[in-house]
């Protein structure tokens, strides 16, 4: 303790204070003038999936042997919905022409069009003569700005061939010819694109969210800044740090990971500053030297808060054992966040708090007994009457330990009830679906499911080694469900025994029920190679397509949340069992926190499928959210469990201890749950439904966690426990009051 004392006086000091601003001043400048901000390293085209992955080996397979079908679709769906007219039909023909002889930037290739007579291009119309698909591929492997440079450029070129803008045009409209891109590229154009235009607005809004709560909290605009400003110092560093790791090619990060770290910063960031600031804020009610209150605050709090923010950092870097790109990619960035955000609480906020003195708190500054008595008698008033300390905190605290096992139960059924609905959950894998109804890709793709069959926008490829046998594949394809249309097949390029059908749904290819398919399409294949006696079937069978690499997605997804979750679990256990010395501690603490999870994750479906009608929720949201739910759940855990343990320790008695403790924390861990859930809520306000979800769920198991688990739940299983709750380890003094006992 004495260490954290000397600790406070190297950041705090009288000159030391103004050294540690001045080292974060420069560090943060230096560093951003001179390594690359993050947001300019962005890849938003980077790999979800790795290179073994099944859907990845039949793509190289396609690269190969059918080199002119390699490229990136960008489908581009023209609907005029009187019928498309022979002028219509006429400029799609120049246009096809034009990209033919000055192609795209990346472009490979485009349906030539204006090779065919105009009788045989009608009959590739839709039935009712209304909508034409046409294909234009890209190069793969493209970043999402580099797609939309050149779509902006096809954009130009129709708006002068055309004399008029289709793109622009709303597709209900009768009389106007309408464009749109959907499919591959037109996805992945509109999901960069959401996730770019939400950063600014995001930060605005979690940034404005974080300050109104924080004046409603102290009412004190300087303390309601201090925190703003550490996460801001943090912010600026880690974005540059980012930045160059990305520039050197160690991480790869993307708009989702940087908007998603921005709110993680803000929620436990000022997090962690409150509680130092709630240790600062007593002490100074009993310490007339601010100086000496805040070298107690720092040792009272530092040990609680480097220990949450190691918590949390080595959970989220456990997300680098993920094979899937998306969840790999947020490890680094998401640590590094929590880490400098940790430093920065105990460098950077001491520094701040100690240059404001008690003037951070004006107009309500926190003055001793003695004090408050020498102003009133200045002022010529009565001596003022003590202040009632402990409020609803202290009333939750008498309520624990005195019906223990009645809030024990109530709790659990109530979370319990919550939680039972998770076994009804039902996963997507369709990121279409979680664009709004109005965003062009989904506008396009809804034209073409009205006017086609549905799996026109994705097609899926199966191919097979057949040896050079006669094996009869397009029949035994075309008995599988939900199989529209087998084309003919092709040949391989480099092998001719390698043949390749392309086959379309006729349901959503993006679905879960497409995806069931993928495995009985390779099913398929190799049970007709196996009965035409090929050796080793299963080697000589790929399907390629989007739906196939959804369901490898899917599968990479599962494998692993089996991975991290017990990696995870396990990190807390060990973290806890050091930090407490108790076993007995850690397994409560570890199953609450389990169960306020999975009471989330049930109560976010009862929300977004009986209020919201979503019929189901984004596969990553499982995992995303217990990432962060038990992680961050654990740093409530530390606060209050860590306040309980030092005054039982120091010889109080163990309800003592749980009331006083209670009633310590109870208020800045409301406090900071409110402002970590609004964060995380402020998700729910973006038109992405992966973000929508994610954030609401969280944000409801941070209320629960703040409001059920952390006062009522915890600390009544504590005294329930009693004596057993410290084992191996024991209360610092014989106790009188066991628990129940």
């Amino acid at each position: 303790m004495k260490g954290l004392e000397r600790f406070a006086g190297w950041v705090a000091g009288p000159k030391s204070k103004w050294v540690t601003l001045l080292v974060w001043i420069l560090l943060v400048g230096a560093l951003s003038m001179t390594w690359p901000s993050v947001n300019k390293e962005e890849d938003n085209g980077a790999a979800n999936l790795p290179q073994n992955s099944l859907s990845v080996q039949a793509d190289a397979i396609m690269a190969r042997e059918f080199p002119g079908s390699e490229g990136v679709p960008a489908l581009l769906v023209w609907h005029r919905s009187g019928g498309l007219s022979n002028e219509d039909l006429t400029n799609m023909q120049k246009l096809t022409e034009e990209l033919e002889q000055k192609p795209l930037p990346d472009q490979t290739s485009v349906v030539p069009l204006h090779r065919m007579p105009l009788p045989a291009l009608k009959a590739t119309l839709s039935q009712d003569g209304s909508t034409l698909v046409l294909p234009v591929l890209f190069a793969k492997g493209l970043d999402a700005s580099k797609l939309k440079t050149s779509l902006d450029s096809l954009k130009t070129r129709v708006h002068e061939g055309f004399g008029t803008d289709p793109f622009a045009a709303d597709v209900r409209d009768d009389g106007k010819l309408s464009a749109r891109v959907t499919g591959p590229v037109g996805i992945s154009i509109d999901a960069t694109g959401l996730f770019k235009n939400a950063d600014v607005s995001l930060l605005i809004a979690t940034v404005s969210l974080v300050l109104v709560l924080l004046l409603l909290i102290y009412r004190s605009p300087l303390l309601a800044i201090i925190p703003i400003i550490a996460v801001g110092f943090a912010y600026g560093l880690v974005g540059p740090i980012l930045g160059k790791l990305a520039e050197a090619g160690v991480i790869t990060v993307d708009s989702q990971a940087i908007s998603i770290m921005t709110v993680l910063l803000f929620g436990a960031g000022t997090d962690y500053c409150l509680f130092l600031v709630a240790h600062f804020r007593q002490e100074l009610t009993e310490q007339s030297d601010p100086r000496r209150a805040l070298f107690q605050s720092v040792r009272g709090s530092a040990g609680a808060i480097a220990m949450s923010g190691l918590t949390v950092v080595l959970s989220l870097f456990a997300l680098l054992l993920a094979k899937y790109g998306a969840y790999h990619r947020f490890a680094v960035p998401f640590s590094l966040s929590i880490l400098i955000m940790g430093l920065a609480s105990l460098t950077l906020v001491p520094a701040l708090l100690a240059i404001f003195g008690r003037a951070s708190f004006y107009p309500f500054i926190p003055r001793t007994p003695e004090m408050n008595r020498q102003r009133a008698a200045l002022k010529g008033k009565p001596e003022p009457k003590p202040r009632r300390t402990g409020g609803f905190g202290q009333k939750v605290g008498n309520a624990v330990t005195a019906k223990p096992w009645q809030i024990v139960v109530v709790t659990i059924i109530l979370l319990g009830a919550c939680a039972a609905f998770v076994p009804q959950i039902k996963m997507s894998y369709d990121l279409l679906s979680s664009f709004p109804k109005d965003i062009p890709s989904r506008e396009g793709f809804a034209v073409i499911a009205d006017k086609f069959t549905p799996g026109q926008l994705a097609p899926v490829t199966a191919i097979a080694d057949t040896e050079g046998k006669a094996a009869s594949l397009k029949d035994k394809l075309a008995t599988l469900p939900h199989i529209a249309s087998v084309s003919e097949p092709q040949q391989g390029k480099e092998h001719p025994s390698i043949v390749a059908y392309t086959l379309e749904f006729d349901i959503n290819p993006y679905s879960s029920e497409a995806m069931a398919v993928i495995p009985q399409v390779r099913s398929a294949l190799e049970e007709a190679l196996g009965h035409d006696g090929i050796a080793s079937p299963a080697d000589k069978v790929w399907v390629a397509g989007q739906t196939a690499a959804q369901y490898d997605n899917r599968h990479f997804t599962d494998r692993d949340t089996d991975i991290i979750v017990p990696v995870i679990l396990g990190l807390i256990a060990l973290l806890l069992l050091l930090y407490l010395r108790s076993v007995t501690a850690v397994v409560y603490l570890v199953l609450t926190v389990l169960l306020s999870f999975f009471s989330a994750l049930g109560l976010g479906w009862i929300i977004l499928h009986y209020g919201f009608g979503a019929e189901a929720i984004q596969g990553a949201i499982p995992l995303y959210s217990f990432v962060f739910l038990v992680a961050l759940g654990e740093d409530y855990n530390i606060f209050m469990i860590s306040s309980i343990w030092q005054k039982a320790k120091a010889g109080m008695p163990i309800r003592q201890a749980i009331r006083e403790g209670v009633a310590q924390t109870g208020s800045v861990i409301t406090s900071a749950g409110l402002i970590l859930a609004g964060t995380f809520a402020v998700l729910t306000t973006l038109p992405i439904q992966v973000l929508l979800q994610f954030g609401l769920v969280t944000a409801i198991g941070v209320l629960l966690d703040t409001f059920l688990v952390r006062p009522f739940l915890v600390p009544a299983i504590t005294v329930v426990l009693g004596r057993a709750a410290f084992w191996p380890g024991k209360p610092g003094t014989a106790d009188g009051e066991r628990g129940t006992r």
